[in-house]
């Protein structure tokens, strides 16, 4: 396929417009937050602890109630769950990411409808995701698409 004048502009102004994105503040913040994450040694500490416990977890979860473990296991998840969520390092970075990842959204809903309104992004956020709705999302209505 040749590319024309306007395909190759358009990647151009893609390139412009991925290269805003990487050099907004909520990119910077998250690169900072996530080497912050990468360096403190107590945060990723509780990360391999958690990951350990979640793994034992999910085996657990294969049998439920009837686990002999299931009461030690799941306590044990939501106290490191909770110590995690109160660790600063962990939530300045999840906070970052949460930032980055609606800055990214926006542009794509405003993209995507640039093209057309019955186009449908993704999101994993409810906002964005009722906006793009056309109809027929399987959610039996419960996304107001109708």
């Amino acid at each position: 396929m040749l590319g024309t004048v306007l395909d190759i502009s358009l990647l151009d102004e893609s390139y412009f417009l991925g290269k805003m994105i990487a050099e907004s503040e909520a990119a910077i913040q998250y690169r900072v937050s996530k080497y912050n994450l990468e360096q403190d040694t107590e945060a990723q500490k509780l990360i391999k602890e958690f990951n350990k416990v979640k793994e034992l977890y999910e085996e657990v979860q294969r049998f439920g109630k009837y686990h002999p473990d299931y009461k030690t296991v799941s306590t044990n998840v939501r106290v490191l769950k909770r110590e995690l969520d109160f660790n600063e390092t962990i939530s300045s970075f999840k906070k970052a990411e949460k930032e980055l990842e609606s800055l990214l959204n926006e542009c794509s809903s405003l993209i995507a409808g640039g093209v057309s309104e019955h186009i449908k992004v993704p999101t994993g956020n409810p906002f964005f995701d009722s906006k793009s709705c056309a109809g027929g999302c399987g959610s039996g209505g419960g996304c107001s698409c109708g």
